[in-house]
């Protein structure tokens, strides 16, 4: 991480040089080493006031502390800046963890298909007993490929199906 010192109104002591070095360093673990640090120092009067700008690859952060002291300055602004960045890790943290987490709700866990033949369940059938020619009627009417039905004779069920060639099958049981 480059740091750029600027003393307004004062000098930069190495005293308050070696402290802003130290706490940029534990701040560097946070943010990574591709960053900027502007470190300017001001007097005013009875006041000493601490600017801190940190540029990242991200945003930029800006915190401005003023005391009597300027160490106590500059340890106020490091204390907003360590949470300022926290808070930030913390929001990219949870909107990368609520986006992953709102795919998986949106589509449902998948099941590996086994091969082999599925099974379609159709309402292709009528329980009360009819002729053979009745039933021919009913799967012309509904345009069905297959239809179920209770022989009216020996009231066994029977299977009435269509063929490629256009004409009709009939299954009985013995």
């Amino acid at each position: 991480m480059r740091i750029h010192f600027t003393a307004r109104q004062g000098h930069l002591t190495p005293e308050l040089k070696s402290y802003c070095e130290a706490r940029i360093a534990d701040l560097e673990r946070m943010l990574g080493p591709a960053a900027d640090a502007d470190i300017i120092l001001s007097r005013e009067k009875s006041r000493e006031k601490a600017e801190v700008h940190i540029k990242t690859k991200g945003a930029g952060l800006v915190v401005v502390e003023e005391s009597a002291d300027m160490l106590a300055s500059l340890g106020l602004a490091f204390d907003a800046l360590e949470k300022k960045v926290k808070k930030e890790r913390e929001k990219f943290r949870e909107r990368k963890r609520r986006g992953g987490r709102d795919r998986k709700d949106l589509a449902p866990p998948a099941e590996p298909e086994e091969p082999g033949p599925r099974v379609a369940r159709f309402d292709y059938f009528s329980s009360k007993p009819m002729a053979l020619g009745e039933a021919l009627i009913q799967i012309e009417a509904k345009k069905k490929e297959v239809f179920v039905f209770r022989m009216e004779p020996a009231e066994k069920w029977a299977v009435l199906f269509r063929r490629k060639n256009g004409t009709f099958g009939l299954v009985q049981p013995e």
